[in-house]
């Protein structure tokens, strides 16, 4: 197994371990309760682990709301938004 790398953003409040899967690489890790703006470099496939994440998407106007087990993508080169009510943990793989 390849090393971990630690990822930290917004002053620890999201933080995350880069790894690589067997296909793909890909994060674990948790976020604050907050509202939070991210960008993309590559497609990204967002599964929450536990907690929930209520999430705009780029292009759209309308909030969703994704619970544990569900999972969202966002195309590359791309800014999306977040809003966390509750500490939530994420697994992100990227393509």
């Amino acid at each position: 197994m390849s090393d971990l790398k630690v990822n930290e953003y917004f002053d620890g409040k999201v933080k995350s371990i880069a790894f690589q899967t067997e296909s793909l690489p890909a994060t674990v890790g948790v976020m604050a309760a907050g509202k939070y703006t991210f960008s993309t470099d590559k497609l990204e496939t967002i599964t929450v682990v536990s907690g929930q994440l209520t999430v705009k998407l780029p292009g759209l106007d309308d909030w969703q709301t994704f619970d544990p087990g569900a999972k969202f993508v966002v195309e590359a080169n791309q800014s999306f938004d977040l809003r966390v009510e509750n500490p939530t943990a994420y697994l992100c793989t990227y393509q």
